[in-house]
């Protein structure tokens, strides 16, 4: 499946050039999160496709995003800058304005995964799932009122979870398969807003939801065709911030990205992400 919708992820990521390294852009309501505001995963794709045009190598390697005020439907400007540009590794900034105010700042380091080798080790798996049409799709293929990310990412459960029931459970790691309704297969910079686009698993210990402060995703491979097999993890809340663990696994089974954010629950933050 590789149609693309208008407004879908490349229509509301381009980035047009202004500039030397500099560009503009529109953040959509297509991805907002609750709360109305844009959602991070988002936002740091849209400074991912600016940067990755300035970059000399195709692939993002490691990126880190900085969320320094809600991102809000409308124009923006990204300005980029390529910090060091070596023979297998690169590595560059963008940052985010709006309002003449800067909101996200990513750093980034690309690489050619195409030339990719050496040693190999996984000490772990990909989530062992039923197949997607045997399982739930929470939302019955419908949207949440104000949650418009919901209408464009799909998610599959094998188990309903206790907290869509009202019976949060205390489970803190969930597995679910994960895709883009219009049918886009993912890619590198997709899987950088999909690591950010599923419910935080603290919402099954009765929270309301959670705000990123900081977000890192490594994106280990370019991932094949087809569902994304997902595992999301919480370990530790500790004064109202709590990280969050997630693994994207493509339908070959090989790990593809994985991501580690740093986010505040609910009354201690200011960018809802509820779902």
């Amino acid at each position: 499946m590789t149609a693309t919708t208008a407004g879908g992820f490349d229509a509301d990521t381009r980035a047009a050039r202004a500039g030397d390294n500099e560009y503009t852009a529109t953040v959509t309501d297509r991805w907002n999160a609750l709360g109305g505001t844009a959602n991070g995963g988002y936002l740091l794709a849209l400074c991912l496709q600016a940067l990755r045009r300035d970059m000399p190598l195709p692939d993002p390697l490691a990126v880190s995003a900085f969320f320094l005020r809600p991102g809000v439907p409308g124009p923006a400007r990204v300005r980029t800058e390529v910090a060091r540009a070596g023979r297998r590794f690169a590595t560059g900034e963008a940052r985010l304005h709006q309002g003449g105010k800067e909101a996200v700042r990513i750093c980034a380091t690309f690489t050619d995964l195409a030339r990719a080798a050496g040693r190999t080790l996984v000490r772990n798996a990909a989530p062992l799932l039923p197949p997607p049409d045997a399982c739930t799709d929470l939302l019955g293929g419908a949207g949440m009122p104000g949650v418009t990310i919901a209408e464009r990412v799909e998610y599959r459960f094998a188990r309903v979870p206790g907290w869509w029931r009202g019976e949060p459970g205390g489970e803190l790691t969930a597995e679910f398969w994960m895709r883009f309704k219009d049918g886009r297969d993912a890619d590198l910079p997709a899987l950088a807003l999909l690591v950010d686009a599923a419910a935080p698993v603290v919402l099954d210990i009765g929270e309301t939801g959670s705000s990123t402060l900081q977000l890192t995703v490594h994106l280990r491979a370019r991932p094949a065709p087809g569902w994304l097999a997902c595992r999301v993890t919480t370990r530790h809340i500790i004064d109202g911030h709590h990280e969050e663990d997630f693994e994207i696994w493509d339908s070959g089974g090989a790990l593809v990205a994985q991501a580690r954010q740093l986010a505040a629950l609910n009354g201690d933050g200011t960018r809802h992400r509820t779902p």
